[in-house]
């Protein structure tokens, strides 16, 4: 359970209720992965952010070249590692709120069979071992390509977010390590 900051218990559910609404039409899936991060909410929500350097933390992107300022609007063009049925992406974003930690985007090109995706991706702070932690929830809609069923879809996708997820924790909670690490040294 996460608390917000009047102090308030929510839920899984009640973020993805309150964040995580999709409109969803014929031949189109949604689904929501969700991740708990043993790092403070502001450390990741440093890599989130980063529109422009999706890098950081997501392994199947070898590079990426933004267009204009980090704002609403700014689009990026991601390099895709081989092994994927793709090679590019386009991605515009479409949704940046610095206090509520909610970051947006949408693919709008590229040579992949993601057509009309969406995803929001959304950060909540909360207790994991008795230290700072982060609740990550992750939701998407797409169409279905044709040859492919609902289920494989959702699958698909629900695999590359839950590895782009277990990377974001690894490589926050890797740095939340090694700040405790020079906080005891610089003693």
């Amino acid at each position: 359970m996460a608390i917000t900051g009047d102090g308030t218990n929510l839920t899984e559910s009640d973020y993805i209720k309150r964040h995580h609404k999709h409109e969803v039409r014929a031949c189109q899936c949604t689904s929501a992965v969700v991740k708990r991060i043993k790092a403070p909410v502001h450390l990741v929500w440093s890599l989130v952010r980063r529109f422009d350097e999706p890098q950081k933390y997501k392994p199947f992107v070898s590079e990426c070249n933004a267009q204009g300022n980090l704002e609403i609007g700014s689009v990026r063009r991601v390099n895709v590692c081989s092994g994927l049925p793709a090679t590019t992406s386009i991605e515009r974003l479409e949704l940046l709120n610095e206090e509520e930690h909610i970051l947006g985007m949408r693919i709008v090109g590229g040579d992949h069979r993601l057509q009309n995706y969406s995803s929001v991706i959304t950060l909540h702070p909360e207790v994991i071992e008795g230290r700072p932690g982060t609740l990550v929830i992750e939701s998407f809609i797409v169409d279905v390509p044709d040859g492919n069923t609902i289920d494989e879809t959702c699958y698909f996708v629900e695999a590359l977010i839950k590895c782009n997820l277990k990377s974001l924790a690894d490589v926050s909670e890797r740095l939340t390590v090694q700040d405790r690490t020079d906080s005891i040294v610089q003693v």
